[in-house]
């Protein structure tokens, strides 16, 4: 007969941990990785025949303090050097503007690398004409929020 995993909790989270850690280097997201932790939290907590229950507990705790704790700092340390997607690059970029941009009939388009663009002017009011250069100062869905550039 089998030993089940209520009798060898090891085993459990031995499992869990190889699984945690194989979600996190598949989605490289810092999403399970906290959860791996704790699952070797209790994977030794459960070597002296700790009850169960107790392991749960030690696997819960600690994965939600890593989570809470040390996430914030993982993300931020080891987000900093990704690049950026390329949408995300346009911002700060220079535009020509190729179709008047006109918030109140929201049209506009302007060319940015060699790309044709939806546009929206920063200000709401104020119409860009054709030929001007503008900025992109953020990205709305798939329009472009600019302003004139400063001549």
């Amino acid at each position: 007969m089998g030993m089940s995993f209520l009798e060898q909790p090891q085993m459990l989270w031995l499992l869990v941990f190889v699984v945690m850690v194989v979600v996190e280097l598949v989605s490289m997201g810092l999403t399970s990785i906290w959860f791996a932790g704790g699952a070797l939290a209790a994977l030794f907590v459960s070597l002296p025949d700790t009850p169960i229950q107790a392991q749960i507990v030690v696997f819960l705790v600690v994965s939600f303090v890593l989570l809470l704790l040390v996430r914030p700092w993982a993300r931020k340390h080891f987000n900093h050097e990704r690049e950026k997607t390329n949408v995300q690059s346009l911002i700060g970029q220079s535009a020509v503007v190729m179709e008047e941009i006109d918030n109140v009939h929201a049209k506009g388009r302007v060319l940015i690398r060699g790309q044709e663009w939806s546009a929206r002017n920063l200000t709401e009011t104020e119409r860009i004409p054709v030929d001007t250069q503008v900025r992109v100062r953020e990205i709305s869905g798939v329009k472009l929020i600019v302003e004139r550039m400063d001549s």
